[in-house]
């Protein structure tokens, strides 16, 4: 049951954000939909760089070790979680500037499932190839930008014109998060708090 808008967003989006708004479930199943799709990256990096090994061009397999790999692996995990919270939390101050009044658990649903295919694109780890997972990566993004556009005008019920402008502050948000989460990690990668160990 926390899965069953998966396929609909990716078959007929339109139809599935009405759907979802029609539902409206409750704050803990949209807690129980981020908690379980965001295992995905984190379990599929562990798999990866612990199991498969990743490349970097012609390069041999870089692998790291099951602690360092487990450490990483529920750092992005909780980081993940926080980065939909904070998302949701800036969509949901935002929105009265746009007209809207959705409480916090329709811009927390509105979050989740456009970050979805993100999450989803980590299955691309299993053939750990940079181009690839960057590739299939950029796919995912291009489809959660689209999902975020599309489902705005219905879930937080504005006119689409400005919801064009309030689904452009999300992304434009959520790049900042993004930019945050990612100097986050450089300095604690830099002061060997997460440092990887390679085997």
């Amino acid at each position: 049951m926390i899965l069953n808008h998966l396929w609909g967003l990716y078959a007929h989006p339109l139809e599935e954000w009405q759907t979802i708004d029609n539902r409206h479930e409750s704050i803990k199943y949209s807690l129980s939909h981020i908690a379980l799709i965001a295992l995905i990256p984190s379990i599929m990096g562990y798999y990866s760089s612990v199991h498969l090994g990743w490349r970097i061009g012609a390069g041999d397999a870089v692998f790291l070790t099951h602690d360092s790999a487990l450490m990483i692996g529920v750092a992005m995990y909780c980081a993940l979680i926080v980065g939909i919270f904070a998302l949701s939390y800036l969509s949901h101050w935002m929105a009265v500037t746009f007209g809207a009044k959705p409480t916090f658990t329709q811009t927390l649903e509105l979050s989740a499932y456009t970050a979805t295919p993100m999450f989803m694109s980590a299955f691309s780890a299993f053939y750990p190839e940079l181009w690839f997972v960057a590739s299939v990566g950029l796919i995912a993004l291009a489809y959660s930008v689209y999902l975020l556009y599309t489902g705005v005008p219905i879930l937080m019920h504005i006119p689409e014109e400005r919801g064009f402008i309030y689904a452009s502050s999300v992304v434009t948000c959520g790049l900042i998060l993004l930019v945050i989460i990612l100097a986050a990690t450089a300095i604690l990668w830099t002061n060997g708090i997460i440092s990887p160990t390679f085997s």
